[in-house]
């Protein structure tokens, strides 16, 4: 992570795709892995009991594991090796067990399906505040007139409320979209080195059920080492969620400008301040969305484009696919965090959206000012506002109920 990446995401989404925590979440699972096969007469009681208490990643060098990689070609290659030395040290008879029947990118996809929920998490409580923060700016503002605008000019008037809704709606359709992709996408993987499980002596899926419970993932029921749809569905509806905060981010924008001054972001010290010129107050939460909405299709781009994965284990693609997916979700996470914080305390300004009407009237015909811009017309945009309101809260109820 880059001087100049660090300020679009946020501390928690970093410390999800941290080193350690990465190497963290590969012990859970390599840990979850003797369990379930214990539990099955797989491993021997004993042995399982070394691994397990090995597994803990305050014992490990998790700087050299990551240097180590870079030769060895995977994280998980010098993981196992420290964690069998580990091992060694105190039962080096449960050696043999580390690590038993799985391969490297099962405990890598696993881990990172478990980073990821936490990185998801994080994103679905910043949209909901997002969300909340709109519908309520939505209902407060139902008839508040203002000016529409199509292709960057003054088309005629609607409500503010109206727009609000907008912005919620796809936030909202998003927010439904990206739970299911989890549901799906967020299995443990575990199918040995060619994805048939043939050390588990038939005894495959028991276990993969068994670390799938332990950890709180899903059961896919197969391996998924190259058949990576349901992965990178999830990567498409983070790109979608970026670009509908995006979207919000461009409108705020433009509303801000000074010559238009119908919104502002918050203002508190040291938010949005400019290094030479005093006056200036910056978009800071609007730059931070948009930067992210043109980051996040080339992350999708290439989860796309790392499909094609060769026969039952990738050369290349699932190695680049690794190296995005962090990039992704820090982008979203960045995005989300940057409006959920600034678009509570929007600073909204119904004189001046009222005032740029007024003005635009007194330029026009008689005749066409009160046919397109008298603000009457917010009247019925406000209802149509309220409506949507009402259908966007109960599609949020309906989403959370079991």
């Amino acid at each position: 992570m880059s001087i100049f990446e660090g300020f679009l995401s946020t501390s928690e989404t970093l410390s999800a795709f941290s080193d350690h925590n990465f190497v963290g979440a590969m012990l859970r699972f390599e840990a979850a892995l003797t369990r379930a096969q214990a539990a099955l007469g797989l491993v021997p009681e004993a042995a399982a009991h070394s691994i397990v208490g090995s597994c803990k990643v305050e014992l490990f060098d998790v700087a050299k594991i990551v240097r180590d990689s870079g030769r060895a070609g995977s994280v998980a290659i010098p993981l196992v090796k420290a964690l069998k030395e580990a091992v060694g040290l105190f039962n080096p008879a449960a050696v043999p067990f580390v690590h038993f029947g799985s391969t490297s990118q099962d405990v890598i996809d696993t881990a990172m399906a478990l980073v990821t929920r936490e990185g998801i998490a994080l994103i679905e409580a910043d949209v909901d505040r997002a969300i909340e923060a709109l519908l309520q700016h939505a209902t407060q503002h139902a008839a508040t007139p203002i000016l529409a605008r199509t292709l960057m000019q003054p088309a005629s008037v609607t409500s503010f409320g109206l727009k609000c809704a907008g912005w919620a709606a796809p936030l909202v359709r998003s927010r439904a979209r990206l739970r299911g992709a989890a549901r799906h996408a967020l299995s443990v993987q575990l199918g040995g080195a060619v994805g048939t499980l043939s050390q588990m002596k038939g005894q495959g899926a028991a276990v993969v059920q068994r670390v799938a419970d332990e950890l709180g993932l899903g059961n896919a029921g197969a391996t998924w080492h190259t058949q990576r749809d349901e992965w990178v569905a999830l990567g498409c509806e983070l790109g979608l969620l970026t670009g509908s905060l995006g979207k919000i981010a461009r409108d705020i924008a433009l509303m801000g400008q000074y010559e238009v001054g119908e919104v502002a972001e918050p203002t508190e010290p040291g938010r949005g301040g400019s290094s030479a010129m005093p006056h200036k107050r910056n978009p800071v939460a609007a730059m931070v969305a948009l930067a992210a909405a043109q980051r996040a299709p080339q992350r999708v781009a290439a989860l796309l484009a790392a499909m094609p994965q060769e026969h039952e284990r990738a050369l290349g693609g699932w190695q680049a696919e690794l190296a995005e997916w962090p990039q992704l979700l820090m982008s979203a996470h960045g995005s989300a965090r940057a409006l959920a914080s600034a678009l509570p305390g929007l600073q909204i300004d119904a004189a001046r959206m009222r005032a740029n009407i007024d003005t635009l009237r007194a330029e026009l015909p008689r005749e066409a000012a009160d046919e397109w811009f008298d603000p009457a017309l917010a009247g019925p945009a406000g209802e149509t506002a309220l409506r949507q309101v009402a259908a966007l809260r109960a599609q949020l109820i309906a989403k959370d109920t079991p």
